[in-house]
């Protein structure tokens, strides 16, 4: 390769008297400039946030049974990413890295060892807050979702394989995302990137130029290349307060299983409705609250709280913590009629209910 550029360069000067001329010089050097003002921007975002960076180690139990012997517990072990966010050693880090775990042993940049509380997880954001209790620690600067533009530099810190403090950047590809947690929810206003992930970046940060934290890397699409995802801090932001007061995030339900369903034409005409789809009411759980309002199966669930629903996402997002207790409006369509049904939800105490 050394000796085709030296043979192209050599034809170029052979007519110019072999000397680089002031054109030459003035498409060489903004090219150098380029390149280190973006090695400047990645080493200044890894600098400013790698002391907060940590390695996390998990052991889970794992249960087998063999032949007709009893189930025996054993263990196994796994590792991830997180990131201090305040002096007194909360850590940030996602729910599917910590969750079930029996013991968690976070290294920190120094290299010491230390051994971590569970504070709270919520699935639902595949989001978690654990505890430290060591001197000297360094948090991140979290910074603002609203300033994120696609095309931005970010640079994402972690642990790839066990490779600590690896560091990889890219752009931030898109806006918006959204991603099935493993839950079965909906993330919303998740941020798509091109930054390498691997297993073991899961809950390290995503930064910008300046080491801010924007997001929460947490998954990647395999096999393609240069897509990856991260929840945005401003849901971290929210989601570690409420794990920090109350070790979960509140949500409330009405109580039953549904599908997505298209609704008949001539429904949609008659009622004028603004949704051309629904839930089907499958089943419900003992002292449903829906079912207390008087919904039935067979029901088709067209709006929630003067909002239209049209299917089981949009439903899972109007069932926020403000909702719990506070009697609501149901439209359904049942048969060929148009009705409405006033539920309080309850609060969720499992997994995501409708």
């Amino acid at each position: 390769m050394q000796q085709e550029i030296e043979l192209l360069s050599d034809e170029r000067f052979e007519s110019a008297d072999a000397r680089p001329t002031r054109d030459d010089l003035a498409h060489s050097e903004p090219a150098e400039d380029v390149m280190d003002a973006y090695s400047r921007a990645v080493i200044t975002a890894a600098e400013r946030v790698s002391p907060s960076v940590v390695y996390i180690e998990v052991h889970q139990p794992v249960r087998s049974r063999r032949g007709n012997a009893p189930r025996t517990p054993r263990e196994a072990r796994g590792s991830g990413s997180g990131f201090i966010f305040t002096p007194d050693g909360f850590i940030l880090t996602n729910s599917h890295v910590v969750h079930g775990a029996t013991k968690i042993e976070v290294t920190v940049s120094d290299g010491h060892k230390h051994q971590a509380d569970l504070i709270g997880d919520d699935p639902d954001t595949d989001l978690a807050v654990i505890r430290i209790n060591a001197p000297n620690l360094v948090p991140a600067h979290l910074g603002e979702a609203q300033k994120i533009r696609v095309g931005q530099l970010v640079v994402a810190i972690g642990n790839p394989y066990g490779f600590q403090y690896s560091v990889t950047a890219g752009v931030v590809s898109a806006l918006g995302r959204s991603l099935r947690a493993q839950s079965g929810r909906l993330m919303d206003d998740v941020i798509q990137t091109d930054a390498a992930l691997n297993p073991g970046n899961s809950g390290g940060p995503l930064v910008n130029s300046r080491g801010e934290v924007i997001g929460v890397n947490t998954a990647m699409i395999l096999p393609a290349q240069g897509i990856s995802f991260a929840t945005s801090i401003d849901t971290a932001k929210f989601v570690a307060s409420r794990l920090i007061r109350d070790g979960k995030v509140s949500r409330s339900y009405i109580g039953l299983a549904g599908q997505n369903v298209p609704l008949p034409r001539r429904i949609v005409r008659y009622y004028e409705l603004a949704v051309e789809s629904g839930i089907f009411v499958v089943s419900f759980e003992g002292n449903s609250p829906a079912r207390n309002a008087g919904l039935r199966e067979g029901d088709i669930i067209v709006g929630f709280d003067d909002q239209t629903t049209a299917g089981i996402d949009d439903l899972h997002k109007l069932l926020s913590e403000d909702r719990i207790g506070h009697k609501s409006p149901l439209v359904v369509i049942r048969g060929t009629e148009k009705l409405s049904f006033d539920v309080v939800p309850e609060e969720s105490l499992k997994g995501p209910s409708n």
